[in-house]
């Protein structure tokens, strides 16, 4: 299911969701066109401009938000024009799992950007690399990342675009048990114990992220 302002790109989405073997259940100009198909017809995953009418500034995260309301199943793929660091955060933070922030280019590249959205609707987290290569970039005097080696980074980076342990170890060339020791590492470092309430990878992540 799509929503965004512009017909054309609207148009392109769906026809690039097509040929990679999806199927388009609706498309709306505006949030209340899209929170109407949710309510008739819940997708599996709903694509949405960040920018939508009238403000345009961020009604998309305020359409996800309402439509996790409405249908809690549904992944949500925010689209954007420019990497908006305040705007993904809350994305990220508001949502638990099946959720993507993407820029508008990412589109063009098919396999990958058919991949993100399978995934977004298998209940994972995708992130922009522009927005986590950006953030990798900012710091603050006190750094909660200080400690991390460069590889421990690394890999908290490619964990903050949503990729698994194996998917990590590909991209590292890296043992997945290697990964894996990288990844307790980072836990201890960050002081993130076991919590039954919170999941330390999401709260390894939170912490990369608002860093």
């Amino acid at each position: 299911m799509l929503a965004d302002d512009s017909m054309l790109l609207r148009e392109g989405v769906a026809r690039i969701l097509a040929e990679t073997g999806f199927t388009v259940t609706g498309q709306a100009s505006d949030s209340d066109g899209l929170l109407a198909l949710v309510r008739r017809d819940p997708p599996d995953v709903a694509v949405i401009d960040l920018r939508m009418p009238p403000g345009f500034s961020a009604e998309g995260i305020d359409t996800a938000a309402a439509i996790r309301t409405i249908a809690p199943q549904v992944g949500l793929l925010l689209l954007s024009q420019y990497v908006e660091v305040h705007h993904a955060l809350r994305l990220i933070t508001q949502f638990d799992g099946g959720v993507g922030y993407l820029l508008k280019d990412r589109v063009a590249d098919l396999t990958t950007f058919a991949g993100d959205v399978r995934r977004i609707g298998h209940g994972e987290t995708v992130i922009d690399p522009e927005l986590v290569t950006r953030l990798v970039r900012r710091r603050r005097e006190e750094d909660p990342l200080d400690e991390l080696t460069a590889r421990e980074r690394a890999v908290l980076g490619f964990m903050a675009q949503g990729l698994s342990n194996a998917a990590v170890a590909d991209e590292l060339h890296l043992s997945v048990k290697t990964v894996e020791s990288h990844i307790g590492a980072i836990f201890t470092k960050l002081g993130l114990a076991p919590d039954d309430r919170e999941h330390r990878r999401v709260r390894a992540v939170l912490t990369f992220l608002r860093a």
